[in-house]
């Protein structure tokens, strides 16, 4: 699976933030969500991220500003996140109306995602008392202490591999607000050391109250993590569950229809899975006659070797 750039954030449809000899008409500042970015490799511009950012700054009301993007900030296998966060925190008092930030939209071809140094990122959400949404792409360095918010609502980690430390962070936070928590939890080999018991918390339903989606995403361990969720008491306050993107196989599938019902959902995510088209009908038959949209197109890539199987997640380096 290829990471791009994201298209829209909280709904917004994204804008690059022009280079400094471009003549391009700027959209108003509430329109749209503004990506700033800056790629060593190709930018010839002489203007480095903090240039890009202050002339930002400027050129665009600040205080009408909803969303924002972060996309390269210099050489992201060097130099991690803490910078553009730094940038960020010292313009809080003029940006008055974000709502969403997004740290590291960083697309496959100019880095892979377990190259991306990232930081503590709680900072922004200390800064952003208003925030609805963040969003954080890479999981090397990642830091998420435990942090109270009243207002976020959408909180989104996309790696290749989650650091488990972030898991238990994010579970002991206080975010009475959340309806929509994803997880890409990734392979141990890029830093992946999420366990079932890291997610048994959220899990066990009442850590967040208004959750109404849950995504445990591109996992190693995904059938593990089928037969907890099958379990799980907050799957019952759930409209939507993603569990695509991982290694699950009919055994995960089996747990998911002996478990507690899931025939409330609106949608269910498993795509990029490992079902045999005998599981697949079992679940289309067990759940679409009650309308859940039961998404399970795609398939996983394997290899076998003198016998052995061997099955990836969807994004891993």
């Amino acid at each position: 699976m290829s990471v791009d750039h994201l298209d829209e954030l909280h709904g917004l449809p994204a804008f690059d933030f022009p280079l400094p000899d471009e003549e391009t008409e700027l959209p108003g500042p509430d329109a749209v969500a503004w990506r700033i970015s800056y790629n060593p490799y190709r930018d010839e511009s002489g203007e480095d991220f903090d240039g890009r950012f202050q002339r930002f700054l400027t050129e665009v009301d600040p205080s009408r500003v909803r969303a924002l993007i972060i996309g390269m900030w210099g050489e992201t296998y060097e130099g991690d996140a803490a910078d553009a966060i730094e940038r960020l925190l010292a313009a809080k008092d003029r940006l008055t109306s974000l709502e969403a930030v997004f740290l590291g939209d960083i697309a496959q071809e100019e880095s892979e995602i377990s190259w991306i140094q990232q930081s503590d990122v709680t900072p922004i959400l200390h800064a952003f008392p208003g925030l609805r949404e963040l969003g954080v792409r890479g999981g090397s360095g990642l830091s998420f202490p435990a942090v109270t918010h009243p207002h976020l609502r959408t909180l989104r980690f996309e790696t290749g591999g989650l650091p488990g430390a972030v898991v238990r962070g994010v579970a002991a936070s206080h975010l009475p607000a959340l309806e929509h928590l994803e997880m890409w939890l990734g392979v141990e080999e890029y830093g992946g050391d999420t366990t079932v018991a890291d997610l048994a918390p959220i899990l066990a339903g009442g850590t967040f109250p208004a959750l109404r989606h849950l995504g445990v995403r591109n996992s190693e361990i995904q059938d593990e993590i089928a037969a907890a969720v099958a379990a799980a008491p907050v799957v019952a306050q759930l409209e939507s569950l993603d569990l695509s993107m991982g290694v699950l196989t009919d055994e995960g599938a089996a747990a998911l229809l002996d478990g507690r019902p899931l025939t409330h959902l609106k949608r269910l995510g498993l795509d990029h899975n490992y079902f045999s088209a005998a599981v697949e009908e079992r679940l289309r038959t067990a759940l679409e006659p009650f309308g859940v949209v039961v998404e399970m197109s795609e398939k996983g890539d394997e290899d076998e070797d003198e016998g052995e199987v061997f099955r990836y997640t969807a994004v891993s380096e």
